[in-house]
């Protein structure tokens, strides 16, 4: 087969993604082919480009249809741990029980229905501690090391466990985020980082505003372009620190 060929038969048959997401055609292959290939994929980008509305159509267009039963999202902070997202004991009225976390759960969900892909999507990713989170499975969520089994540090006796080939995850990162500056290597090895800019310029955006058919808004959408020019060039700030387009899109701009 082709790869091309299915990769346009696709953005053929949902085309309202490019409509609704704006990013280029050429980005969207890219990303499509880049997920498929290495599974671990990081969008980063400044507020308001659309990295968490991306994420999810992104799935979708590769899944081929809206299930967000194959979907799982959770959002990192300082004090997510191994045993919220993967195993580990938890308190109750008697004693400790052991709690299966989301990523152990959603993993044998995958496990189960090899012949259709699971997404899971890390909102943001960079404020978790990925070595303490994701424990020895940081191994296991490499594409080489997909399908293969380890004993988990709170597993039962002689359960092995693996993340399943068909199971991609999907990170967000806000690069107006000064804690960036230190990102752990573990995410850095095991993730393809991908840029997302502001989408103004793109055909998407192009049509939404004629069909808004509005002076002010395309003023207004000119003068924000200017700005994003000049943080751009700003020494302190950068490309990091622009305004993203999703602030202009929605029912609050029909009206101005």
């Amino acid at each position: 087969l082709n790869r091309p060929k299915i990769i346009l038969r696709q953005r053929e048959k949902f085309y309202y993604f490019l409509n609704d997401v704006y990013i280029s055609e050429d980005m969207y292959d890219s990303l499509v082919s880049l997920i498929k290939n290495k599974k671990n994929v990081v969008l980063q980008g400044p507020p308001g480009v659309g990295k968490t509305f991306m994420s999810k159509r992104l799935a979708y267009s590769i899944m081929g249809k809206k299930d967000t039963s194959r979907i799982e999202f959770v959002q990192f902070h300082q004090n997510y741990s191994y045993e919220d997202f993967v195993l580990g004991y938890k308190p109750n009225e008697t004693g400790f029980y052991l709690k299966k976390g989301v990523f152990y759960l959603f993993c044998k969900k995958a496990e189960k229905d090899k012949d259709r892909d699971y997404f899971f999507i890390i909102d943001e990713i960079n404020r978790g501690n990925m070595s303490k989170i994701f424990g020895e499975l940081l191994m296991l969520i490499e594409r080489d090391y997909r399908g293969e089994e380890i004993s988990l540090a709170y597993g039962e006796k002689d359960e092995k466990f693996s993340v399943p080939k068909n199971l991609y995850i999907i990170g967000l990162m806000n690069t107006a985020d000064r804690s960036l500056a230190i990102i752990d290597y573990a995410l850095r090895r095991r993730f393809s980082f991908v840029c997302m800019k502001p989408g103004f310029d793109t055909k998407g955006f192009t049509d939404y505003l004629n069909n808004l058919n509005n002076a002010k808004m395309n003023n207004l959408i000119k003068e924000i372009k200017n700005l994003n020019k000049a943080i751009e060039d700003d020494g302190s700030l950068g490309k990091g620190f622009v305004i993203g387009h999703s602030y202009f899109c929605g029912t609050l701009f029909l009206k101005i």
